[in-house]
């Protein structure tokens, strides 16, 4: 049970440190943007993230997956990450919290 709760206070902690990392062109974080399919908190503090990007094009292909990385390494506790980028299933706007949303004028 005790393990259980200090996997998902890392996961929480993960995914605040995710929500620092902007697309350069998009005021939007991206994990509001819809741009993070997975992350995985595995023994020994071992994370794994899978996400996307808006588009296999996207300026900003090689800096968003290291910043992500950089990020979570850089919190408390981590051992290794591990970001995977994945085009499958391709993003679409569709993905984007309803705040995304709002703030980008979608709604």
């Amino acid at each position: 049970m005790e393990t259980k709760q200090v996997e998902e206070t890392l996961k929480e902690r993960v995914l605040d440190a995710i929500k620092t990392v902007y697309d350069p062109e998009i005021p939007v974080d991206v994990y509001e943007l819809g741009l993070i399919y997975e992350i995985s908190v595995f023994p020994i503090n071992n994370i794994y993230v899978k996400m996307t990007l808006t588009s296999p094009a996207c300026p900003a292909a090689e800096t968003i997956p290291s910043e992500v990385e950089t990020k979570i390494k850089q919190l408390r506790d981590v051992n290794d990450v591990q970001v995977e980028v994945t085009f499958d299933p391709p993003y679409s706007p569709d993905m984007m919290s309803e705040a995304a949303k709002l703030e980008l004028g979608f709604i």
